[in-house]
């Protein structure tokens, strides 16, 4: 790998973790930047999956302060992300992804429209007579999971939208959860990938050096920014994200 490609990696890298431990979106930046490296696109999604491991990390490194007494929570949807995480994978080694590209930008753009209406939809939640029709947050979880393992981007996006759904507190502390629980998902996919899929080893291992970096870094300007605008900036990346992959999927 040439220098100027291993600087765009680190540099994306940098840019994913950031915006993966802040927004969810740590795929709009890192596959990308995979591609433009040159890798083909099965080979740049498993690479990714790999690769996103440090930021898993360095963003439960860097909310230490909010993932404090959220030790059961996180055990109990872990579980679930981790299951979820590694029937994604298989899936994603046996089947054709023509389809499934089709209703990803659907799942990004729900997962915006609950961002930005979280309010109005928590209200509705919490009343009794929705009670009935309430989803099981571990079954959201699992399914959030399987998407995780497969595709992935903007993966965090929709488990913020969940977990913001189902519990009332800060947003930086939902988005530290959101991000080891998925880090679980990933976990599970990368380790089948790291096995039977075609991984760019040298490419994951720059890219993880960034993400690590990037996600130590973001937890901390969670905790500073404005809760309601960062959620609004959140939900506009992910129409944004929508868009650009049902373009992509429309076209190619």
């Amino acid at each position: 790998m040439q220098l100027d490609q291993a600087a765009l990696l680190v540099a994306g890298g940098v840019g994913s973790g950031l915006t993966g431990s802040m927004a969810g979106l740590a795929s709009l930046i890192s596959y990308p930047t995979l591609l433009a490296v040159g890798l083909p696109p099965i080979a740049a999604n498993v690479t990714n999956s790999v690769g996103l491991l440090a930021s898993g990390a360095g963003s439960a490194a860097g909310s230490r302060l909010e993932l404090r007494g959220q030790g059961r929570r996180i055990l109990r949807q872990s579980l679930f992300a981790l299951l979820g995480g590694t029937t994604g994978a298989v899936l994603l080694l046996n089947t054709t992804s023509a389809v499934f590209e089709l209703i990803v930008p659907a799942l990004i753009a729900l997962a915006a429209a609950v961002l930005l209406f979280r309010d109005q939809l928590r209200g509705w939640y919490t009343k009794p007579k929705a009670r009935f029709a309430q989803p099981p947050l571990g079954l959201a979880i699992f399914l959030i999971g399987i998407y995780g393992g497969y595709f992935g981007a903007a993966a965090g996006v929709l488990m913020l939208a969940v977990m913001s759904m189902s519990v009332v507190e800060p947003l930086a502390v939902t988005n530290a959860v959101k991000s080891v629980v998925l880090g679980a998902s990933n976990a599970a996919a990368a380790v089948l990938y790291a096995v039977i899929a075609p991984v760019h080893w040298t490419a994951a291992a720059i890219l993880g050096v960034g993400c690590l970096i990037g996600s130590w870094i973001g937890p901390a300007l969670v905790r500073r920014t404005p809760e309601r605008p960062l959620r609004f900036v959140i939900a506009i990346a992910a129409l944004g994200l929508a868009g650009y992959l049902w373009h992509d999927a429309v076209t190619t």
